[in-house]
């Protein structure tokens, strides 16, 4: 590329990103509400629990207090539970679920075990002093019938104004994804357990 086609380049480049400045500019003049988001990771794809626990230590910086409750993972020697439980005073962390359904085998043990779970959630929804709650595989419950939708979503929306939620799991059901302001779905490309790799720890938890 010659010196002429350069400077054409660079000049139009300029041009769009001065186009594209004003539009964004536009946008975050016109956003001016302020309120709790409710924010859901779903989909196959690796990631939904990891980017909740991303947005946690974003909050914890930012002074949050903060709730974490397992609906599925029984085990608590993942990393992020370790590092998160360095601090106490900032953040509640719960692990609730029974372990995977496969493992469980048993829909009625699991079932008392998220309703369980969810009675620890509504404390936490229901408590204006906590600024973001994490309910980690919350959509399993409703995949297997755990718990009734309805209610559950009764509850978030009755939360205190300046709460945030995320809920993470695979399957998010179309009522909660329009009750939700922000909802990512996380797809699966390549996954090394397919080709036979374990779970590596500080990756996989």
């Amino acid at each position: 590329m010659n010196n002429e086609q350069d400077t054409g380049r660079n000049e139009r480049h300029e041009q769009r990103m001065a186009r594209k400045k004003d539009i964004v500019d536009e946008k975050i003049a016109s956003a001016q509400t302020e309120k709790g988001l409710l924010l859901i990771h779903t989909g196959n794809g690796k990631g939904k629990s990891s980017s909740a626990f991303g947005v946690l230590a974003r909050a914890i910086g930012h002074g949050f207090n903060c709730a974490v409750i397992q609906f599925v993972k029984s085990r608590s020697d993942s990393g992020e539970e370790a590092l998160f439980q360095k601090f106490p005073e900032q953040v509640s962390w719960q692990v609730m679920g029974e372990g995977f359904t496969w493992e469980t085998q048993d829909r009625e043990r699991d079932k008392r075990a998220a309703e369980a779970a969810w009675v620890e959630a509504c404390k936490k929804l229901a408590d204006p002093a906590i600024d973001l709650v994490i309910l980690d595989e919350f959509t399993y419950a409703f995949k297997f019938g755990w718990l009734e939708l309805e209610p559950v979503i009764d509850v978030l929306r009755q939360r205190p104004p300046m709460q945030h939620v995320i809920i993470t799991g695979r399957a998010a059901p179309p009522a909660l994804i329009e009750a939700a302001d922000t909802v990512t779905e996380m797809g699966m490309v390549k996954h090394a357990f397919q080709q036979g790799i374990k779970a590596m720890p500080g990756v996989e938890y």
